[in-house]
């Protein structure tokens, strides 16, 4: 199953979807096994350290520091890897609306992560432009 790339399908039937938990971005020292049991949903490694993306509660129970809150949103098409455009319509939209993106492609969908207190902007405006 390789997703779809045309990016008029796409933005048409991407339907947005707010998920309800709070979101935190971490940066660790050490590798990604000593993290584990903060049962991070995504994780990068950068030369500064590693990023962990997790529940803010997890977050909390295991003392992992964090700044800001985030609500992660996600188009639930199923875009290829391959789809050209998709990441700059979503982007160019919020941007449109004053609002910040932090994009993760996964194997199936796109999820973005923005700040809570403009969750329900990015869900609206994201609707918006799937109904273009």
């Amino acid at each position: 199953m390789s997703g779809i790339i045309d990016i008029n399908e796409l933005l048409s039937s991407m339907q947005p979807a707010l998920v309800d938990e709070l979101f935190v971005f971490c940066t660790v020292k050490g590798e990604l096994a000593e993290y584990a049991n903060s049962a991070p949903i995504a994780t990068f490694v950068e030369t500064e350290g590693l990023t962990l993306v997790l529940t803010k509660d997890r977050a909390d129970e295991v003392g992992l520091q964090y700044e800001g809150l985030f609500r992660q949103i996600t188009l639930t098409v199923h875009s290829s890897l391959e789809a050209v455009g998709l990441t700059a319509a979503v982007s160019t939209k919020l941007t449109s609306k004053g609002i910040s993106a932090n994009v993760i492609a996964a194997y199936y969908h796109d999820h973005i992560f923005v700040s809570n207190d403009k969750a329900e902007q990015a869900l609206s405006a994201l609707k918006e432009l799937s109904n273009v």
